[in-house]
């Protein structure tokens, strides 16, 4: 089975004004991820990927999952502001919980864990969609 990836824009930051010695955002909640995800039974299914930048620099931070032949789910506004890291890392390993279990990848958007329902998501069908 090939595997699903989660990737993760390293270099998003809820504010523009962030001291040098501060890492953004982006990378505390993909470490996070990364942490929590090596414990994970589902770890062989899932790779986690920090990127350099998933462009929604004007809605940080950014995730999508991606995998063959499934649809890819961007989503960008991912709040982590007011230390809530851990809380959104969990959530986003929820939802990539999800992904995995459906076969077809679409998920509900009731099955969204809350601190993910944003504005900002698109699901790009996978190449081989027909209508």
């Amino acid at each position: 089975m090939p595997k699903s990836t989660l990737f993760i824009c390293r270099s998003c930051h809820g504010s523009e004004q962030r001291p040098l010695e501060q890492p953004a955002d982006g990378a505390v909640l993909c470490d996070r991820i990364q942490t929590l995800h090596q414990t994970s039974p589902r770890q062989s299914e899932l790779e986690v990927r920090g990127v350099d930048c998933l462009w929604t620099c004007d809605h940080p931070c950014s995730i999508a999952f991606a995998a063959e032949d499934k649809p890819t789910y961007a989503l960008a506004k991912v709040l982590v502001q007011d230390n809530n890291h851990n809380e959104t890392a969990e959530a986003v390993l929820q939802l990539s919980e999800r992904y995995l279990d459906s076969k077809s990848g679409t998920i509900p958007w009731k099955q969204f864990p809350e601190v993910l329902k944003t504005e900002f998501i698109a699901c790009i069908p996978s190449l081989n969609f027909s209508d």
